[in-house]
């Protein structure tokens, strides 16, 4: 669902995908990682409470130089390319298995939606999450300046389970809108694959951005005496209200938009590619 190419036996299809997920993982964090630096440190960070986009990005400029930018990247980089391959292969892998009467079963009302859309998102969704914890809580305490423990690993792994099985359920679901109804207007090799991921990507974050923020405020141990309830009463108490949830979106969407669809301009192609070389015969 997530490229065009004719389908293979579903266990080469999540092999494909779990290596080209891993071009697609490294060119987000490449692309990206400045600005998750920037959304991590307003959300999660005592002294950013109240700094805007512009503002944090000059004072980490001023105190850290552009090192600062990519402190933590190296957690990312090498699991970004894991985790993203992971969430593809596994769900291209279930798409392509569910492709059955079962599996192709309308949802009603959705516009022909299929059953296994939703089944392949909640597998990937989940086999991200048990990857992406313990990688993510390293990246946040160094961006934030903190250590690290081994035994604390997993540390806000609910709430991470949670946001991605929202980010990711929307991001298919989007993705597979726009291939069944609109996939004339992304058929360009460069432009449609950028748009179709960003647009895709930036909506699901919109979604799921206050649990995106209480992942980063468990992580970062940041009023670690709250649960995640009780941080968000705080937050919307104390912080503006329920818009006070999403703080640090600015960063957190134009890094969305940007490295998500250039990472799709990468994939799309080396899922081409994977074809032409005849690897799916």
């Amino acid at each position: 669902m997530t490229h065009n190419e004719e389908r293979v036996h579903w266990i080469k299809e999540g092999a494909i995908g779990l290596g080209v997920g891993v071009l697609y993982g490294l060119t987000s964090v490449c692309v990206g990682h400045p600005l998750d630096t920037i959304k991590t440190k307003m959300q999660a960070q005592v002294g950013y409470e109240k700094t805007g986009i512009i503002q944090s990005f000059v004072k980490i400029m001023k105190k850290e130089g552009v090192v600062g930018l990519y402190r933590g990247c190296v957690p990312p980089l090498l699991g970004s390319g894991i985790y993203r391959s992971t969430q593809f292969a596994v769900f291209e892998a279930a798409y392509t298995y569910l492709d059955t009467n079962m599996g192709k079963t309308e949802i009603p009302y959705t516009a022909g939606l299929q059953t296994r859309v939703i089944i392949g998102s909640l597998l990937s969704s989940t086999s991200r999450a048990l990857i992406e914890t313990p990688l993510d809580y390293i990246k946040i305490r160094r961006q934030t300046g903190q250590n690290w423990q081994f035994s604390r690993l997993y540390t806000g792994f609910g709430v991470t389970w949670a946001r991605t099985i929202g980010l990711m359920t929307c991001y298919f679901i989007i993705i597979d809108t726009q291939r069944r109804n609109f996939n004339q207007f992304f058929s360009s090799p460069v432009l449609g694959p950028f748009f179709a991921s960003g647009i895709a990507a930036t909506t699901a974050w919109l979604v799921v951005w206050p649990l995106e923020y209480m992942k980063s405020q468990v992580q970062g141990s940041y009023g670690q005496d709250k649960s995640v309830l009780e941080r968000m009463k705080f937050v919307i108490k104390e912080r503006g209200g329920f818009l006070g949830l999403y703080r640090g979106l600015a960063p957190g969407v134009i890094r969305s938009f940007i490295a998500n669809g250039c990472s799709m301009i990468v994939m799309s192609h080396a899922q081409k590619k994977v074809t032409e070389l005849g690897l799916r015969s």
